[in-house]
């Protein structure tokens, strides 16, 4: 059996029928109800877990062979020690870890420093473990789907400046053969898409998808750093700009790791607008 937690999210969600797919035994693990999980998959039961309870995994890991731990927002609440100490009291053998690539190319951001405490835990673990640190998500580009509907315009900063996002769907494959595969275990993986896209080039990809003009609006930084405050953290408000503003070469460098996980290239940010466009057409 096969624990996913974050199994309502963007990578989540197609990881479950990924694995279901091929056959495995899935326990879909998130701390909404089971009206939020996908219905009527064979060989999946839903579970309402907490990460920042621990005590509430062991029934959802009691017997389970691999988990796939997923960090959401307000990770650095978590005791990463503690959870995976239930993992390993459950009988879990494999874990993969949904990190980020910043980890790697900023490993002072403390943004991020939770993640690197749950990787530094994960490592001296002992379980099998893999790490995934993808880019940007081109899901990400779902902030702007109001404006879109509403306006026909995306907006944001750093218009010019371009950065290989990653489909999430492409993650949820990557993360499902890493979880079925041992081969994987103690490697690090940095995921990326096929080619570097800039905000202004995902809104044009977005009005070809739409077949309407969708226009470009760019951002002040500081106009950019006021709307993000409103959902975000400050430490994470400004390593986030940061990254879309000044990224490093590493960060604008697309990985082969994708390819040589699911053997064809990555999803195009063009292919993800397509499959969800409907989410920025209005009415």
């Amino acid at each position: 059996m096969i624990v996913v937690t974050g199994a309502t999210g963007n990578v989540g969600r197609p990881l479950v029928h990924a694995l279901a797919a091929a056959g495995e035994q899935v326990t879909a693990v998130s701390r909404s109800d089971a009206s939020a999980h996908p219905a009527g998959v064979p060989g999946v039961r839903h579970h309402r877990a907490d990460l920042a309870s621990p005590e509430s995994l062991a029934p959802v890991l009691d017997g389970a062979d691999a988990l796939f731990l997923l960090v959401a927002g307000g990770g650095e609440n978590l005791d990463p020690y503690a959870i995976l100490d239930a993992a390993k009291t459950g009988g879990v053998r494999r874990v993969v870890l949904l990190s980020s690539q910043i980890t790697g190319t900023r490993p002072d951001a403390p943004s991020h420093a939770h993640l690197r405490a749950f990787e530094d835990a994960l490592r001296e673990s002992g379980a099998e473990w893999t790490v995934l640190r993808p880019g940007g998500f081109a899901s990400n580009a779902f902030a702007w789907a109001d404006s879109v509907r509403s306006r026909q315009t995306v907006a944001a900063p750093f218009g010019d400046v371009a950065l290989p996002v990653v489909d999430p769907a492409d993650l949820a494959e990557a993360a499902a053969v890493t979880l079925r595969d041992a081969s994987h275990s103690g490697r690090t993986y940095e995921l990326t898409g096929p080619a570097p896209i800039s905000p202004r080039q995902q809104a044009q990809a977005l009005g070809e998808a739409l077949a309407t003009p969708v226009r470009f609006h760019e951002l002040t930084r500081a106009q950019a750093r006021e709307h993000l405050l409103r959902f975000m953290p400050e430490l994470v408000v400004d390593g986030t700009l940061a990254i879309l503003g000044e990224p490093s070469a590493a960060e604008q460098r697309v990985s082969p790791a994708l390819e040589q996980l699911l053997g064809r290239p990555p999803r195009t940010f063009a292919e993800w607008a397509v499959r969800n466009a409907g989410a920025f057409r209005a009415g």
